[in-house]
């Protein structure tokens, strides 16, 4: 009770604008959900290999490490309203299209171009919540963010597997797919009406005979946060070429070793967003614990034996089990480490550092995707994802023990969480 009473108390006291985001997050995320767990079966299901699905995430991926970026620095430059409607507008038009096309060069543009848009919402979101939040409001607030991110994607993924499953009993496994598809497409341009209703604070105006100090004080402050968007960027890409060998294919994963159907394996992957939500409502108890840095090497430390119990079984209750516990585990330190490193950086490089930070995830999956599906192909269903889970769990732990060393000097253990200076 008293749990629920803090998260109410905290909820109630966002502003219209953050309340509003959280609606458009819903709407995107489920839309997304849907498309998660299924597309791998739409590109089956029209007849292509498994390399053109490693093809296809692939590009994904590469797009959006190559337009984070620039749309960091627009984000930063035009505002953060105008540059989630158009990726929200855009990027939901690309997902519809996805449902419909068939030639393997347009699943592969689109995909592409899936990419380029759903960055300019990406690297908006987390800055937005920035700047509408006050400081000791933000390890709850992002840990919200994630948590929310993360229910919707388990409606979207029940959603996905559950009317797909339903409809292929009146229609052919295709056509039941691509409704599915076009449903979560149009879910996701629902989120187009919340942000039309963001409202931008007009920015405050410098005093004259103040500009050359808060210039120079600008110039230190850049300096300073691009240092720790460089140490956060090494960490994320060594997770992030870790979580590319496997997280895009674990819905292959469980049909190809256990045979699981649509529904089973929409309903596996939902429980373990709904565990990595639970796992973000009580990652500000963690940091009250251990610290900022420590809550996030433990619980992702933790994630590793569920990791390699996943890669090894050969029961699906096993596996199932594995991947809810690393699934929650893994992920719990995001909203942490977003935290952290937004208290260090200044508020004109908050957009740059999110695109930094999710480019260099994207571009490790882009890097593993076609090295994850070559070896399965090759090592076959068992040892082959056996292979690809293990040298994930290689790279976790690599990248655990750099974010350790690195950011350990800036922890504050002592620190509650409600006081952690964070952005």
């Amino acid at each position: 009770m008293a749990l629920y009473m803090e998260w109410a108390n905290q909820f109630r006291n966002y502003n219209r604008n953050i309340k509003l985001a959280i609606t458009a997050n819903i709407f995107t995320q489920i839309g997304l959900g849907v498309f998660m767990v299924i597309y791998n079966f739409y590109i089956r299901e029209l007849g292509y290999s498994e390399q053109v699905n490693g093809q296809v995430i692939s590009m994904t991926a590469l797009a959006t490490a190559l337009i984070l970026i620039p749309a960091g620095l627009l984000s930063d430059k035009l505002g953060r309203k105008k540059v989630m409607l158009f990726g929200a507008i855009t990027s939901g038009i690309v997902l519809l299209s996805r449902s419909v096309v068939e030639p393997q060069t347009l699943l592969i543009l689109f995909a592409f171009a899936t990419g380029l848009t759903t960055s300019f919402i990406q690297v908006s979101g987390i800055p937005w919540l920035a700047e509408n939040s006050k400081p000791e409001q933000r390890v709850h607030l992002f840990s919200m963010h994630f948590a929310v991110m993360t229910a919707a994607n388990v409606v979207g993924n029940l959603l996905g597997g559950v009317f797909t499953d339903l409809l292929s009993l009146l229609i052919d496994p295709l056509t039941s797919i691509r409704v599915t598809l076009l449903m979560g497409g149009v879910i996701y341009l629902l989120g187009v009406i919340p942000i039309l209703r963001f409202q931008e604070k007009p920015e405050l105006l410098v005093q004259k005979n103040a500009v050359k100090t808060a210039v120079l004080k600008k110039v230190q402050l850049k300096w300073d946060s691009l240092k720790v968007i460089i140490l956060f960027a090494v960490a994320q890409l060594i997770i992030g070429v870790g979580a590319g060998l496997v997280i895009p294919y674990l819905n292959l994963y469980f049909a190809d070793r256990f045979s699981a159907s649509n529904s089973v394996i929409g309903l596996i992957i939902s429980l373990g967003q709904a565990a990595t939500a639970v796992a973000m409502v009580i990652g500000p108890y963690v940091v009250r614990r251990l610290g900022e840095v420590r809550a996030v090497v433990v619980l992702q430390l933790l994630s590793l034996p569920f990791l390699l119990l996943t890669a090894y079984t050969e029961q699906l209750w096993l596996a199932a089990l594995g991947f809810l516990f690393r699934q929650a585990l893994m992920n719990a330190g995001n909203p942490i480490q977003m935290s952290l490193m937004m208290s260090h950086v200044d508020d004109s490089m908050k957009g740059l550092a999110n695109s930094v930070n999710q480019m260099v995830f994207s571009l490790g999956w882009a890097i593993m995707g076609p090295v994850s599906t070559g070896i399965v192909i090759k090592y076959g269903e068992y040892w082959g994802y056996a292979f690809v889970f293990s040298i994930t769990a290689g790279l976790y732990l690599i990248g655990s023990t750099y974010f350790f060393i690195v950011f350990r000097s800036i922890n504050r253990p002592e620190t509650t969480a409600a006081s952690v200076k964070t952005v």
